[in-house]
C-alpha cells in the first residue's frame, strides 16, 4: 500500500490509497467473480429451460396416449396449443418447436434423472467455480443433437459436447465433419461401443488420432495453391478451431521449434502437449504425398525430443504427419517398425460431401 499526503484548508491528512498493481490485482479478481457468475446464471437458464420444455413434452406425450383419437388430431392438437401459448407467453413456442419438446422427451428418457440428482447435489454443494449444473446442455445443442438419428452417435456427441464445453456451433460443426464416425473407424466393436457410452477415452497415442483430420475452416481451397508456410499460418491464425478439432486434451506449445544439431537447424512446424497422454506431440505440414524422407525427418525430430526435452514421468513424445494425399498400404511400410509413435493422416479442406461420406463409410 502507498501512503499520499493531501492538502485540506490549512491541514494535512494522509490518504491510503492501494499500489497500481494491488489494484489491478484486485480488480482482475473481482471481474473474473462477475464472469463466472454470469455464466452460471445463464447455465441455471439453459437448464431450467431444458427441463422446462422436457416437461411440456412429457405432457403432450401423455396427452396423446390417454385418449383414443388424441393421436390422430396430433397436427391440430398442436396448431392449437402453439397459438394458446403464443398468446400467453410469447415466441418459443411454435409447431416445430413443440414437436420438438415431445422429441426430447421421448428421446432423451432419462434427462430429468439426471436434472434431479444435479439439483440435490447443487443444494449440498455450492462452491465459487460455479461448477453445478454444468451437465446438462443448452436447448441449442438438444435440438442440435436431435438431428442425429444414428442412437450411439447421438448420445457420443452428447457426452464430448458437455465434456469439452462445445459451443451450439462447434458442435455443429463435429456433426457435420463425422467426428463419431471418422474415430469408430479405426475402432474394433468394443471400443465403438465404448465411445457411445464414455465418449472419447485417450489411453494410448492410438486413440487419440483421427484420419482424416478436417480444416475447413482454415478458408483455403483443395484446388488452389497454397505452400505448408501458409497452411502452417492459417492454423496459427486459427489455433483455437485447430486444437478443438485435434482433439481431448491438446495444448499448444510452440510453432517452428528450432532443432540444432552439429551446427545446422531444423524446424518443427508446431509442438502440441497432451495431458491424457502426458506427451509431447510433433506436427508436421506436407503438401502432397506422404514419402519416406517425412517419417525419416520426425523419426529424427523425436528421437531428439526424447533425448533433451522429456522429463521425468513424461511418456515419449509422438508424432503427427499430416498431409493431404496419402496411400493406406504405402504408408503401413514407411512407418511401420519405427521405435517412435509416428502417424500419418490427412486432411482435407472441406467438410465431406453425402457422397465421400457413403464411400468412406463404405469402405
Amino acid at each position: 500500500m502507498k501512503n499520499k499526503i493531501f492538502k485540506k484548508g490549512s491541514g494535512l491528512s494522509v490518504k491510503i490509497v492501494p499500489g497500481k498493481n494491488e489494484y489491478d490485482f484486485l480488480l482482475a479478481e473481482i471481474a473474473g467473480i462477475i464472469t463466472q457468475g454470469r455464466v452460471a446464471a445463464l447455465r441455471q437458464i439453459d437448464t431450467t429451460q431444458v427441463m422446462t420444455y422436457w416437461l411440456v413434452g412429457g405432457r403432450i406425450v401423455e396427452f396423446y396416449q390417454n385418449g383414443r383419437n388424441r393421436a390422430k388430431y396430433g397436427e391440430q392438437i398442436l396448431i392449437k396449443l402453439s397459438g394458446d401459448l403464443h398468446v400467453r407467453f410469447g415466441k418459443g413456442y411454435s409447431v416445430d418447436n413443440l414437436q420438438n419438446m415431445r422429441r426430447l422427451y421421448i428421446e432423451f428418457p432419462k434427462l430429468f434423472k439426471k436434472y434431479e440428482t444435479l439439483s440435490r447435489k447443487s443444494k449440498q454443494v455450492v462452491n465459487e467455480k460455479y461448477e453445478t449444473m454444468s451437465s446438462i446442455l443448452s436447448w441449442s445443442h438438444y435440438c442440435e443433437l436431435l438431428k442425429e438419428e444414428d442412437l450411439n452417435a447421438r448420445s457420443f456427441y452428447e457426452i464430448e459436447a458437455i465434456e469439452n464445453g462445445w459451443s451450439m456451433r462447434e458442435l455443429r460443426r463435429q456433426m457435420d465433419s463425422l467426428l463419431y464416425e471418422r474415430l469408430a473407424l479405426s475402432r474394433d466393436k468394443k471400443k465403438v461401443k465404448a465411445l457411445a457410452h464414455k465418449g472419447q477415452i485417450i489411453e494410448k497415442p492410438a486413440d487419440a488420432i483421427k484420419d482424416p483430420y478436417i480444416l475447413e475452416f482454415l478458408g483455403l481451397k483443395e484446388e488452389t495453391e497454397y505452400t505448408e508456410s501458409q497452411l502452417e499460418q492459417a492454423v496459427i491464425d486459427k489455433l483455437q478451431h485447430f486444437l478443438l478439432e485435434m482433439g481431448k486434451g491438446f495444448t499448444f506449445v510452440s510453432r517452428q521449434k528450432r532443432v540444432t544439431m552439429i551446427n545446422r537447424h531444423y524446424f518443427i512446424d508446431l509442438v502440441l502437449y497432451n495431458r491424457f497422454l502426458k506427451c509431447f506431440v510433433l506436427v508436421d505440414f506436407k503438401r502432397g504425398e506422404l514419402s519416406h524422407a517425412d517419417a525419416g525427418q520426425m523419426n529424427f525430430y523425436l528421437n531428439y525430443y526424447r533425448e533433451n526435452e522429456m522429463v521425468k514421468d513424461e511418456n515419449p513424445p509422438i508424432g503427427i504427419i499430416l498431409c493431404s494425399k496419402k496411400h493406406a498400404v504405402y504408408a503401413k511400410y514407411v512407418l511401420g517398425n519405427l521405435n517412435n509413435k509416428i502417424f500419418a493422416s490427412k486432411y482435407k479442406l472441406s467438410l465431406p460431401t453425402e457422397k465421400e461420406l457413403d464411400t468412406t463409410l463404405r469402405s
